[in-house]
């Protein structure tokens, strides 16, 4: 990951004090820049985050244009973001105190030119390259840290306990949003916080002004969900129509960021046009569009595999394609109603 520019604002609601940053943080510092690109990193590749598209009268997508045009500076766009922020924070009865991160940054490894291909080069000078905005909120942490000082008698270490702790990295970020800067896309997280009386999402309805869409991982949800419906009422083996239809957004991932749900029944439901036919009056119920965004990281965390559990406690977890390759596994159906799973070809048993 590269960062291009980070900027850290804080506001502390304890002290009734708000600092904004005139200077971005300085990247030469490992310890910084690695923070920053964890945080990053795992803003952009949440699973549960929301999607957006901007409002026509956002005027925070103007400012991003702006910015993109190199019309207004990083620390003023995010001053221009923190005062927002903090001006709504504050008219809520209880503010917690927070810091807010702003970072610009690419989602690729950091090369030299001689190290790049030419279409990495074209990218890199076109401005081709997938280049995002970071607007992250930190939610500072009480912790006991220990205090150094001197007694009467020498050294002496004792305990107190700090107000504005940065969380940890690897923990899960409750409110953010990313912007590619590119297709102006948007994802985000936020939780309801009642200002000025009212419930509100201060991200997508106040800060960008962006509709609120469905994230990935629940729309693959959704959709398995009418996959098993239509299996459960056609007597079908729910495990095998599931992983294939996980197999299917999985393969198609690569190509595309969504999956069209007709070209997925087809694939599924191959050899019963009933069952095909049905899965399409489900999901009219369910009121899915004819294509449904699951992007790249979605599928192959979410898809690629699947697990099943059965009543006499075994648990298998497999490939998703694995369950249309009879080469590796079958499912039978027997005549007293029970299930057998044959797993074939295997050449080496390693315990877990």
């Amino acid at each position: 990951m590269n960062i291009n520019h980070a900027i850290l604002h804080v506001f502390d609601f304890v002290a009734c004090e708000n600092t904004f940053s005139a200077e971005e943080i300085d990247l030469a510092d490992k310890t910084a820049k690695g923070y920053v690109a964890r945080l990053a990193g795992k803003a952009l590749n949440d699973l549960d985050a929301k999607r957006g598209e901007f409002s026509p009268e956002s005027r925070f997508a103007d400012e991003l244009r702006s910015y993109v045009a190199r019309e207004l500076d990083f620390v003023t766009l995010s001053r221009d973001i923190g005062e927002y922020l903090a001006r709504e924070l504050g008219h809520m009865e209880k503010p917690v105190s927070c810091d807010l991160l702003v970072v610009d940054f690419q989602d690729a490894p950091v090369k030299v030119v001689d190290e790049m291909t030419d279409e990495e080069v074209a990218a890199r000078f076109e401005g081709r390259e997938d280049r995002y905005l970071g607007v992250i909120m930190l939610e500072s942490k009480q912790a006991y840290v220990h205090d150094l000082g001197f007694g009467e008698v020498g050294e002496r270490c004792g305990i107190e306990r700090h107000r504005a702790v940065l969380p940890n990295p690897s923990q899960k970020i409750p409110t953010y949003a990313v912007i590619d800067l590119k297709t102006f896309g948007v994802r985000f997280a936020d939780k309801p916080r009642t200002i000025d009386g009212a419930p509100k999402l201060i991200v997508p309805d106040g800060l960008l002004q962006c509709s609120i869409e469905a994230s990935s991982k629940e729309n693959f949800a959704a959709v398995a969900e009418v996959v098993e419906a239509v299996a459960e009422e056609y007597g079908a083996n729910t495990a095998v129509v599931l992983s294939r239809a996980k197999a299917y957004v999985s393969q198609n991932a690569e190509e595309a960021d969504d999956v069209d749900l007709e070209a997925l029944a087809e694939d599924v439901f191959a050899d019963n046009e009933p069952m095909r036919q049905r899965f399409e009056e489900v999901a009219q119920a369910y009121e899915l569009p004819e294509r449904v965004t699951v992007e790249r990281e979605a599928a192959r965390r979410v898809a690629a595999k699947h697990k099943i559990r059965t009543d006499t406690g075994i648990e298998i977890t497999f490939p998703a394609e694995y369950s249309r390759n009879p080469e590796y596994l079958t499912f039978t159906s027997e005549a007293d109603g029970t299930y057998s799973i044959q797993l074939k070809n295997i050449g080496h048993i390693e315990n877990r």
